[in-house]
This record gives structure tokens, C-alpha cells and sequence, in this order.
């Protein structure tokens, strides 16, 4: 008897344990995590792992069924939905922030503006030499996201109009990464998202704009873009409540002490 009622109060634990997974994006993984430790302090069932990846990674993720919900900074792709349908998964998007892709270089660097022509001559290999677009320095070390990033993709659609990236990129994984090979190297320019900048790094005009809370949320600073997380379906259970609360007074709040703008 006492075996059977310990049996049914280990059934009853595991029922009442909520599990939540997020993947994807580097450059939302700072609001879902903080989020949710903020959700998983008020509400101790909940189990909730968060990992980054990339948003395609995450997106791929969501496709296969391997998490409920993928992080991305860019929208999906007209064949990943085709893909995901094929397979039975709806993509549902909800647009947690808004995001400006900064773009970064030493703080030694006199850079303070930039045209989206120059960075397209930049990253394109056009333009080699800090001295052609007047600036101090040496041979440019041109520093990227790699391709299953959505920063990258956004990049590449704003600021080169999807031309060809130059072969001699440094293509790294995660905002962390460019932010610490910038800081690092005086002749180096990249890009991350707002929440990755830090007085180790500079930000830098882009056709005369710094990225800010107010030009991204006006939209004159001409790399803006909104930040994503994908469901399959309108979601339920806890992926509807975490949702909900990223929504919320307290989830904005916890976008902009992330460094990114709400949309709240």
C-alpha cells in the first residue's frame, strides 16, 4: 500500500515538472536566457534550457522537433516554411524586441561613420585599406558572423544587397566571439547585435546614425530589424506562459536591460 501511494506521488511530481526547450539565435539568447531564470524563479515546475546555435540552427530545430521554441534575428525562410509543413510543424512567429546590427571596430579606430556603400566595398574585398576611406591604419581585417547566423543574413541583405562576401572574412559563431576578436585587433570591423556592446568595443555612423534604442525604434538607423521566437502552432502550456511573460511589462523590461529595444 505504502509502495502504491509513493508511486502515485512520483507520477503527480513528474506530471506537475514542466519542460521547456529554447535554441538558436546568439543574438536573442541573452533575453531568453535571463527570462528564463526570471520565470524559473517564480515558478519552480518549470524546467526551461535555453542554447544558442544560431537561428538557423534553431529554426532546423524546430523543423525536427527538437525544441519548442527557436530564437531567431532574422524571419524564416520561404523554404523552411515549405519544409516545416511538408512535415507537419506550423511556424508561428512572435516578435519579442527590435535590434540594431551595430557595426564595431577598435576603440583606437577614428572611424566614426560609415556609408552602407563603403561597408558593402568593405565586406565585399573593394575596399582593403583603412587609408581609402581616409581612416588610420593598415590592411582591414573584415570580421563576420558564419552562415547559419541570422545576424549574417540580415547583414548581407541590408549592408551588401546580398553581393558575395569576401573570402578573406573571419567567420565566427556568436556575437561574444567578433566582439572579442574586435576589441583585440585595432585594424579589425564587425558587427553585432545592441546588446553586445561594451566599452571594449566601438560603435561607429552608419550613413550618419548611431544604433540606438530611438533609431531603431524609429527606424532611422538603416540596419534595424526585429528579433523572433518561433513556435510550432499557437503555442500552449508553458511555452504559451514564458511567452506571455517575455510579452509582458517585466519580459520588455528585461529586453532593454539586455541592450536591446521592446516592442512594448
Amino acid at each position: 500500500m505504502k509502495k502504491a501511494i509513493l508511486l502515485s506521488l512520483l507520477t503527480v511530481a513528474a506530471l506537475s515538472a514542466q519542460k521547456l526547450t529554447i535554441q538558436g539565435s546568439t543574438t536573442v539568447l541573452p533575453i531568453a536566457q535571463s527570462a528564463a531564470e526570471v520565470y524559473m524563479d517564480s515558478d519552480p515546475d518549470a524546467d526551461i534550457t535555453v542554447r544558442g546555435g544560431g537561428s538557423g540552427t534553431g529554426i532546423a530545430a524546430l523543423i525536427d522537433g527538437a525544441t519548442d521554441i527557436a530564437d531567431a534575428s532574422r524571419p524564416m525562410k520561404t523554404k523552411e516554411i515549405k519544409t516545416a509543413r511538408e512535415r507537419g510543424v506550423n511556424p508561428v512567429e512572435h516578435i519579442v524586441a527590435r535590434d540594431g546590427i551595430a557595426v564595431v571596430v577598435h576603440p583606437d579606430n577614428s572611424l566614426t561613420d560609415i556609408s552602407i556603400e563603403q561597408l558593402k566595398g568593405i565586406y565585399t574585398g573593394e575596399i582593403c585599406r583603412w587609408d581609402k576611406i581616409g581612416v588610420d591604419g593598415g590592411t582591414i581585417v573584415v570580421v563576420s558572423r558564419d552562415a547559419s547566423s541570422g545576424t549574417f543574413e540580415t547583414f548581407n541583405e541590408l549592408a551588401l544587397g546580398n553581393a558575395k562576401l569576401t573570402d578573406s572574412a573571419l567567420m565566427l559563431a556568436s556575437n561574444l566571439e567578433i566582439a572579442r576578436i574586435i576589441a583585440q585587433t585595432p585594424d579589425a570591423i564587425g558587427y553585432v547585435g545592441l546588446g553586445y556592446l561594451s566599452n571594449e568595443i566601438k560603435a561607429v555612423k552608419v550613413n550618419g546614425v548611431l544604433p540606438s534604442e530611438e533609431s531603431v525604434r524609429n527606424e532611422t538607423y538603416p540596419l534595424a530589424r526585429p528579433l523572433f521566437m518561433y513556435t510550432n502552432g499557437e503555442p500552449s502550456g508553458l511555452a504559451r506562459a514564458f511567452i506571455d511573460f517575455v510579452m509582458s511589462n517585466e519580459g520588455q523590461d528585461l529586453v532593454r536591460e539586455a541592450g536591446f529595444v521592446p516592442v512594448q
